[in-house]
């Protein structure tokens, strides 16, 4: 008997009982929706973490102070990160393509009668743009020698131009942080929020000379941290070793003594966030999938339901030339065709599930937006799994029906 005969027949068999084959089909229908949406969210939020890892810059490596430790007792974070630490990298490290450092500060800007407070403020270096792979929309930004000689210019994000001007142009604008004017020579491309929501645009960045004499009335060179560019994604490692190795001759620290400063990578952060949505993603699939099994039970039930009921079908089946191998592959179909069914709904229920879910938290939250990913592999997994399901709980009732005494069968009633 051919394949498409059996498929014919298999269909048959289950149209004559539809709503039977509904309930059947609905634990496999749960489970595969439950699983292709779980994969599709996983697989949004990863590319999430890395659209917002790819934001913070290019293959960033940071140095933060480390902890000063005498006698075992943490005595606070040590400030001996220079601006000469961040040139020194770049020059001696040849995995880093650029490098900047960093200084932090808090402070009201004034333009006209508005005032307002940026959320972050940061004294950089003329490669911050390179680290972070951010452009500028209009302007300039500023040089060498607006770092050397503490020049008051600073750049700004939409943000602070939304807060501030309004629909004005800022460009050539003077601003006042803490009484002193500052020309915007500078506007920055919109990144939007980050991962938890903050947002990148709301920031004001000035020559870390700028800030660490002008504001902050210091005429130290130490600086919160240094920001640079690793040159690629796979030379991440090898650039954090050069770092260590250089700083700690820098810093004249001895073998064996801990480092007064701190490296470290987006790649440990995305290692870190990858290994929770994996681990996440796996856990929740694992408990829809229970339900697969249910669902395959439930196959199982009902094909044995049916095999008893079709008994003197079966013998005037093999009465008429039937083999058992004809019997056993039409229930097996049977089955396998009930599974590839409910994966077929369930794939299209997982879909809508995951792209509902999707937007609806976009829906719900400000600045970041979940990406909607219909998983390819999700669906091949769906349609493998829903097949296996039907060839393991199908076979027992199949293998059943086609060792059926012909003779008995047709005595059955």
């Amino acid at each position: 008997m051919g394949i498409l005969l059996t498929l014919r027949i298999a269909a048959r068999a289950l149209a004559k009982n539809k709503l039977r084959a509904g309930l059947t089909v609905l634990g496999v229908v749960i489970g595969i929706a439950a699983v292709t949406a779980m994969v599709s969210l996983g697989q949004s939020a990863s590319l999430l973490v890395q659209g917002q890892l790819q934001s913070l810059g290019t293959n960033v490596v940071i140095v933060f102070p480390g902890d000063r430790r005498r006698g075992g007792v943490r005595q606070g974070l040590v400030t001996t990160l220079t601006a000469a630490d961040s040139e020194a990298i770049v020059e001696h490290c040849p995995t880093i393509v650029a490098s900047s450092p960093i200084v932090v500060a808090q402070a009201q800007l004034i333009f006209g009668n508005a005032n307002y407070q940026p959320r972050e403020m940061y004294g950089v270096g003329t490669q911050y743009l390179t680290v972070r792979n951010w452009p500028l929309r209009h302007g300039e930004f500023f040089t060498d020698s607006d770092v050397n000689g503490a020049n008051q210019v600073c750049i700004i994000g939409h943000s602070v131009i939304a807060k501030l001007f309004q629909t004005s142009s800022p460009l050539g604008e003077k601003l006042r942080i803490k009484g002193i004017p500052f020309e915007v020579i500078g506007i920055l491309e919109t990144k939007g929020a980050n991962m938890v929501g903050e947002d990148q645009d709301d920031i004001v960045i000035m020559p870390y000379t700028t800030m660490r004499r002008r504001l902050q009335g210091s005429e130290f060179d130490n600086v919160n941290a240094i920001m640079c560019s690793a040159r690629s994604m796979t030379l991440m490692a090898d650039a954090e070793n050069e770092i260590n190795q250089l700083l700690a001759e820098r810093h004249r620290i001895h073998p064996g003594e801990p480092f007064d400063f701190d490296v470290g990578t987006t790649i440990e952060i995305a290692n870190l966030m990858g290994i929770i949505i994996g681990t996440l993603t796996m856990m929740i699939s694992s408990i829809a999938g229970i339900s697969l099994i249910v669902g395959g039970v439930g196959i199982m039930n009902i094909m044995l339901v049916s095999v008893t009921e079709r008994t003197r079908e079966i013998g005037i089946r093999m009465a008429v030339g039937a083999r058992s191998w004809d019997i056993l592959m039409q229930f097996l179909v049977e089955s396998i065709l009930l599974s590839c069914i409910g994966g077929v709904i369930g794939f299209a229920l997982g879909c809508g599930a995951s792209v509902g879910i999707t937007v609806l938290i976009n829906t719900l939250t400000s600045g970041t937006k979940w990406p909607i990913v219909i998983s390819l592999p999700a669906a091949l997994m769906a349609f493998v799994f829903a097949a296996a399901v039907g060839v393991f709980f199908g076979f027992y009732p199949a293998r059943r029906a086609s060792m059926l005494d012909p003779i008995e069968a047709l005595r059955y009633e």
